[in-house]
């Protein structure tokens, strides 16, 4: 009968060039999908909703954003990747006009003070999802997870996994969309 088996007994430096090639392996991805642009959507239908607090408790609703095109960003600070594309955010935010472009950080899961501390003041509304539920009315499957919503407030875009989102790439996405 043929199976498959590791052999154990092989020398060391073959084992760790197997589990270092694994590694890269599992890391291309990750690294591949910084700052590739977005995946246009198959159908375009209407946003779930999002009406969320942010820190200070003033609820932010994306309704109140329609005629512009938003920008809804899923994340955490102890997701790395979220981390390292977090400044890109504001960055994006301040090419546009506020009346044709918002930015909205969806934290999820912490608390106010904690995500505070990471993002100091920002240009844009930070919101909390302290139980995951918009995020599963989202279908956010990692993070970060982001979207782009027309004017109208329909899903156009998304992405998963870091972004650089002042990418020429992706402002020329958003340019299209105003």
């Amino acid at each position: 009968m043929n199976s498959f088996s590791t052999n154990w007994n092989a020398p060391v430096t073959d084992r760790r060039r197997f589990i270092v090639g694994l590694g890269l392996l599992a890391a291309f991805p990750c690294v591949w999908a910084q700052g590739r642009g977005m995946a246009a959507l198959p159908a375009v239908s209407p946003a779930p909703t999002l009406r969320l607090k942010d820190a200070d408790d003033k609820m932010i609703d994306l309704a109140q954003y329609k005629g512009r095109v938003v920008l809804i960003n899923f994340w955490a600070t102890w997701c790395p990747p979220c981390r390292k594309e977090f400044p890109s955010l504001g960055r994006v935010r301040k090419l546009f006009k506020p009346g044709e472009f918002e930015v909205i950080a969806v934290n999820v899961g912490e608390d106010p003070d904690a995500v505070f501390s990471f993002t100091g003041i920002t240009d844009f509304p930070v919101v909390f999802d302290r139980d995951s539920k918009t995020m599963g009315a989202w279908s956010v499957r990692g993070l970060p997870t982001t979207f782009l919503v027309d004017r109208q407030g329909r899903l156009a875009y998304r992405a998963t996994g870091g972004r650089e989102f002042d990418d020429p790439e992706i402002v020329n996405l958003i340019k299209a969309m105003r």
